[in-house]
């Protein structure tokens, strides 16, 4: 049942005080009792007119402690909690922005506004990402369709020569695809997002899986007579093969990608006794400061126009499969100075 904040905050008064003033009550109590049979044993000896001043005085003076104790620590703990209380119904409300003061005396009653902050700091954060994440997708879902709907109305005039029906049913099936991979990578970075283990783990050869996987982007790179320059050692590797594919094939599609015609894309691997890392590094336009920062982010072009190909996914998903492997990925660049992506994964040790 939810009760209303004046019912609530009056109880919550009602019930310390009643606390308070009963302990002292039957402090009082036992007090006089005890004052009672000592002074009919004699033990303490007063004037008959007198004999009533020290329960008057022990009644006042208890009377003046319950209500200094019951303000102090109304003030230092029932208030507090009261802000904290409004600050939770602002908050079912979804207003992420309350706040409460951290400036407490008590240690414990500060800890929790602290935290209470931390927490609707956090939920405000997810909510942005959350409203966010819809604009991108209706974004990204919006341009292909009308792409789509455009090419497919021009495609209705029976005037059109074979060259331009040629070219814009080439156009709708390039929107097409590149609708059902972000649906596909929507996807995947959903369950990727809610998966905390990799499955399908083995031990297979890295340089192998590499190599491969530039020769499967041969026909992106021969038609720019882009060079790779690979020096891959060979690497037995423990982790999922597939997750990981697509970590390089985002990276190296990127490097391709940014490359100038006959420009060099280099593949690296290193190897220590913990990690073994993976550089692939392309002789591209580079990246400012800033770019970097937000490279990884869902939905993420330096691009803002977004003419160019993909839809900000790529890196976000290498990045959340890298994390799953407890792994890290980096980026190195400048502008004019090309891009290094740097991916460093823990190596299993084997059992002897």
């Amino acid at each position: 049942m939810i009760k209303s904040k004046c019912g609530t905050h009056s109880r919550l008064w009602l019930y310390f005080t009643g606390v308070v003033f009963g302990t002292i009550m039957l402090g009082f109590i036992l007090t006089t009792a005890v004052w009672f049979i000592l002074y009919k044993l004699g033990v303490i000896v007063f004037a008959p007119k007198e004999r009533h001043i020290p329960l008057l005085l022990f009644a006042f003076g208890s009377l003046a402690i319950g209500v200094m104790i019951a303000l102090l620590v109304g003030r230092l703990i029932i208030r507090p909690i009261q802000s904290i209380g409004n600050a939770f119904d602002e908050l079912s409300k979804g207003n992420f922005s309350v706040r409460v003061s951290e400036d407490q005396k008590l240690e414990e009653i500060r800890d929790m506004a602290k935290h209470f902050n931390e927490m609707t700091f956090d939920l405000s954060h997810i909510e942005t990402l959350r409203s966010d994440f819809v604009v991108n997708v209706s974004h990204e879902f919006k341009t292909p369709i009308a792409a789509i709907e455009g090419y497919a109305t021009l495609l209705g005039n029976p005037s059109i020569t074979q060259e331009k029906h040629d070219r814009y049913v080439e156009k709708i099936l390039d929107n097409s695809r590149r609708l059902s991979n972000l649906s596909s990578d929507i996807l995947t970075l959903s369950k990727l997002e809610n998966q905390e283990t990799i499955p399908n783990q083995k031990y297979y050869r890295l340089d192998e899986q590499l190599r491969r996987l530039v020769l499967s982007l041969e026909n992106k790179w021969t038609a720019r007579n882009i060079v790779f320059d690979i020096e891959l050692p060979k690497v037995n590797f423990y982790g999922s093969e597939q997750m990981l594919d697509r970590v390089w094939l985002n990276i190296l599609d990127n490097a391709i990608k940014h490359s100038p015609d006959g420009g060099t894309v280099t593949v690296e691997i290193s190897q220590s006794e913990y990690t073994v890392s993976v550089s692939i590094s392309d002789c591209g336009e580079g990246m400012s400061e800033d770019v970097q920062k937000h490279i990884f982010e869902k939905f993420y072009q330096a691009d803002s126009s977004r003419k160019s190909e993909g839809n900000g996914l790529g890196l976000a998903l290498a990045k959340r499969i890298t994390d799953l492997c407890k792994g890290e990925i980096s980026v190195e660049s400048g502008i004019g100075n090309g891009s290094k992506f740097i991916v460093s994964l823990p190596i299993k040790q084997k059992s002897s």
